[in-house]
């Protein structure tokens, strides 16, 4: 395991999550799962939806974590506590989200397409975190810091509340892949937000007209 930056690989992969954020902003139509999966595909190109969750999240948590173990304890550094943080969320993401969800079977494609995703971002925000982040020792004390914590308190629609958390996340880190992942987040999950809202409003007849899609009052 190297233990000196490699900082050209950090900024390839916060580039690439960029473009991954773009790609998916500029397509024609949303992510094909939920309640947007293609109802008449073949059963061999689908899995549960429990396991496909379960699979494409757990290289978020494992990887990362397998760093964090690799590197020595959680409460040290402010880059280690920061991960630990990301590992967290995706402890619940992977062992708990997972198993509690009822969703309609899992393209295959999409599962590939999420647990390379998974598996980049576990990596990349390990790495940085690890052997790239250098903060000074009152960070945690630091407005950006503070304020990024705060944003997991938000109890809001479940995308806008992801959102708001990456956002968070990377305010606390400062860091081009945390910066990277929160545009990517806010590109897939915004436009995910803006066809559920399109699909409720054609759906059900009574649904309100002054709720917004995102962003409560504006969006």
């Amino acid at each position: 395991m190297p233990t000196v930056c490699q900082l050209n690989p950090v900024l390839a992969g916060s580039a690439l999550l960029v473009g991954f954020g773009l790609f998916s902003l500029l397509r024609s139509s949303p992510g094909g799962y939920g309640k947007r999966a293609e109802c008449l595909l073949p059963l061999a190109t689908q899995l549960p939806a429990r396991i496909a969750w379960f699979l494409q999240e757990l290289p978020s948590f494992v990887v990362p974590a397998g760093l964090l173990a690799w590197q020595g304890p959680l409460f040290g550094p402010p880059g280690t506590l920061l991960l630990g943080l990301f590992c967290g969320h995706y402890f619940h993401r992977t062992f708990i989200y997972a198993f509690l969800t009822r969703g309609r079977p899992f393209p295959l494609a999409t599962f590939i397409c999420a647990l390379i995703f998974c598996t980049l971002n576990g990596f990349l925000q390990g790495y940085y975190l690890i052997y790239c982040a250098e903060y000074p020792d009152e960070w945690f004390t630091d407005v950006r810091f503070t304020s990024g914590g705060l944003f997991t308190y938000i109890s809001g629609a479940n995308y806008f509340g992801e959102i708001v958390e990456w956002i968070g996340y990377a305010m606390a880190t400062w860091s081009f892949p945390g910066l990277a992942f929160a545009f990517f987040s806010l590109c897939f999950l915004g436009k995910q937000a803006y066809y559920s809202h399109r699909f409720y409003l054609k759906k059900f007849q009574d649904y309100p007209k002054s709720r917004k899609a995102l962003i409560p009052f504006i969006f």
